[in-house]
């Protein structure tokens, strides 16, 4: 940071990134030229042949010119590695030897095409020679390809639009031609962002909530991106250091103190209710996602014991079931759910922009009507986990402020609709009309089950929801507080979704400024150190968490590169951390839904989770808990639906296991 100037525009590649990629192209250089010696030297007297001289000659280019790359790159190499992350100072050479290093390119590709053209005439010289020129030019060319697919890479559409102006806040610039500049831009960043996401998503479809989607992730991304001069590698530095910053403080941190309740107490028996309750209705919401999670839980099973189905002619008992031409999901959610298929009302496996799969089933051992919602598992889920705007319900109950995710909001309204004008709860309860209304979901269906479930409610006010790792930007303050007498999520350890937000984001991104702006370390040795903390785990890095006064002076103002691209008049950054994110009113402060049951690991299991014997235990939760993204190794494990299945099968057990102990074993720590 800041993103490097090259040709008058600027390029997502800072100067400090080019330690890694120096390195190994050294690597590769040095290897290259020494073989291309060998051969010259081993076979020089062979080269007496027709044609042979333009062999040698070629073999005596390329090595002056590989010898002339290989200490241009060592210069880019090592420049690379001086500075800091915010301090470029040492690295300002980088731009002329870049040029160099560019120009070299255009003899090596004439070097290499005459190559390739004196092979090809069918020079009649020794076969070893031949053979070894032609893997020389072969590699040139490899080489050259992947330079230009780096610079391709690298390029910043928006790196063209630079303002002209040195100063932070230029004075010879007034309001109005500040405003359209900064506006003109914006629109240039969402128009970018619009067509980066067209082209990863171009199998979608083009459908009116497909553009809006598009539309409403363009202007999430550009506004998100638009007031820092970050580059993909400062980033990833800055997480790695606040991943070793929240380990150190949580080292050094006293231990909460434990609140003892007996296991009569209310709250501790309502945890324990609520808790079996959870572990009941997870597999609904795993079924939900049909055979792709049975077959990754069961991998050398699984295909076998659905393969049977899968292959079956569908008869009139499978009517209810929308968009599984093969049955194969029927047949894991059988499998799942323990269910027969007559317990099944409806299971749609529709999938589109704010249309996703559900399923509705009797669960005769809980005397509960289940509808579970898929969470996120195609690019369509996520358009609609992205649109992440904040969006107003009409809903029948007297609350100040009824707003929600606005693509959750959109999926529920679907379902809803589904369920209510399509009459598919009314079947289901004309087959079970003393069940109770239960929704379940796991992810972005956790999201649309609590939503579903508000909207529900005045028709059926005996609706219960169970959020498994739902969103956290989900709903505004009225609704999380109605929420908490229907609604209970489950979130396991770091599980950055429940953590993700918005608002949330911001934070994560001032996080990032301010210890990358205080780090004295170089970008390189900050990647390294955090790679092997990440994997292996060990020490913490020591770099400061606080800024000192001179630093704080110096970051009031936008970290952003000297060639700023969108936010040269943009309000200033502040660093207090007493200070709540500003965010615009699109993405307001948004809420998970009701109460939170948060399973915590016990020991350890490893950096990844990969042992079966963590242990967990289980706790009601405040929401202010999630009020900070975690870093971390799990951050992303600890999401996945059979990890959390594992969790809550270990953390009922152990509360079974101190309830028969008579109070002998440790109370479980719970915090209203």
């Amino acid at each position: 940071m800041p993103g490097m100037v090259l040709f008058g525009r600027r390029w997502s590649l800072a100067s400090d990134d080019l330690v890694f990629p120096g390195v190994f192209e050294l690597f590769l250089r040095v290897a290259w030229w020494g073989g291309s010696l060998t051969l010259y030297l081993m076979h020089r007297k062979k080269l007496d042949c027709p044609g042979g001289v333009l062999l040698s000659t070629y073999l005596i280019v390329l090595l002056i010119l590989l010898a002339v790359i290989i200490g241009v790159v060592l210069a880019i190499t090592c420049i690379s590695m001086k500075g800091t992350i915010c301090n470029p100072g040492p690295r300002k050479s980088m731009s002329q030897l870049l040029y160099v290093r560019l120009a070299l390119f255009l003899p090596e590709m004439i070097w290499a095409s005459l190559g390739a053209a004196w092979v090809a005439r069918g020079i009649q010289c020794d076969r070893t020679v031949v053979i070894g020129i032609i893997t020389t030019v072969i590699v040139s060319w490899i080489v050259i390809g992947a330079t230009v697919f780096s610079i391709i890479f690298v390029f910043d559409p928006l790196g063209g639009k630079m303002t002209p102006y040195p100063s932070a806040c230029p004075d010879h610039l007034d309001s109005n031609d500040s405003n359209q500049l900064i506006n003109g831009l914006k629109t240039a960043a969402k128009s970018v962002w619009e067509t980066r996401i067209k082209f990863f998503c171009c199998c979608v479809g083009n459908d009116d909530n497909t553009r809006v989607a598009f539309s409403s992730m363009a202007e999430l991304f550009s506004t998100y991106f638009s007031d820092t001069d970050l580059v993909p590698s400062d980033i990833a530095a800055g997480l790695a250091l606040l991943h070793q910053q929240q380990d150190s403080i949580s080292n050094i941190q006293e231990p909460p103190e434990v609140v003892v309740h007996s296991p009569g107490q209310p709250q501790e028996t309502d945890l324990d209710v609520e808790l079996e309750n959870c572990h009941h209705y997870m597999p609904f919401a795993a079924a939900a996602y049909g055979w792709p999670l049975y077959i990754y839980r069961n991998p050398f099973t699984g295909l076998c014991r659905i393969g049977g189905d899968c292959c079956r002619n569908r008869t009139t008992d499978y009517d209810s079931i929308e968009g599984d031409q093969h049955n194969c999901h029927f047949a894991s959610i059988l499998k799942t759910t323990g269910l027969q298929y007559r317990d099944f009302i409806h299971i749609s496996f529709h999938d589109k922009v704010y249309e996703l799969p559900f399923l509705v089933a009797l669960d005769h051992r809980k005397e509960a009507i289940v509808v579970a919602v898929r969470g996120t598992m195609s690019l369509q889920d996520v358009l609609t986990d992205l649109s992440a705007e904040s969006e107003s319900l009409e809903l029948d109950i007297e609350l100040q402020d009824c707003v929600a995710h606005k693509g959750i909001a959109q999926a529920a309204r679907y379902i809803y609709r589904r369920l209510t004008n399509d009459g598919i709860l009314s079947q289901a309860f004309s087959v079970a009309p003393e069940y109770r209304l239960v929704l379940v979901g796991h992810s972005l269906g956790a999201g649309v089950s609590a939503l579903l479930a508000i909207m529900l409610r005045r028709a059926y006010p005996q609706v219960h929801a169970y959020a498994f790792s739902p969103p956290r930007g989900l709903l505004s303050k009225s609704l999380y507080e109605y929420s908490k007498d229907f609604i209970v999520s489950l979130v396991l350890g770091m599980d950055v979704i429940p953590r993700l937000s918005v608002t949330n984001m911001e934070d994560l991104k001032r996080r990032i400024l301010r210890v990358i702006a205080n780090c004295n370390k170089p970008k390189y040795k900050i990647l390294l150190h955090g790679c092997w903390y990440g994997l292996f785990g060990g020490s913490p890095d020591k770099c400061s968490t606080e800024l000192d006064e001179s630093n704080q002076v110096t970051l009031s103002q936008p970290l952003l590169g000297e060639q700023s691209l969108l936010t040269r008049c943009s309000p200033c950054y502040s660093f207090s951390s007493n200070s709540s994110p500003d965010s615009p009113t699109k993405y307001p402060h948004l809420y998970p839904p009701g109460r939170i049951i948060h399973l915590e690991e016990e020991g350890s299991s490893g950096r990844f989770g990969c042992c079966s014997a963590a242990q967990y235990r289980a706790r009601w939760a405040k929401e202010a808990e999630f009020g900070k993204i975690l870093i971390g190794p799990k951050m992303l494990i600890d999401h996945m639906p059979d990890i959390v299945t594992r969790a809550l099968n270990s953390a009922v057990a152990n509360r079974a296991a101190c309830v028969s102990c008579q109070g002998q074993g440790s109370s479980v720590r719970d915090v209203a």
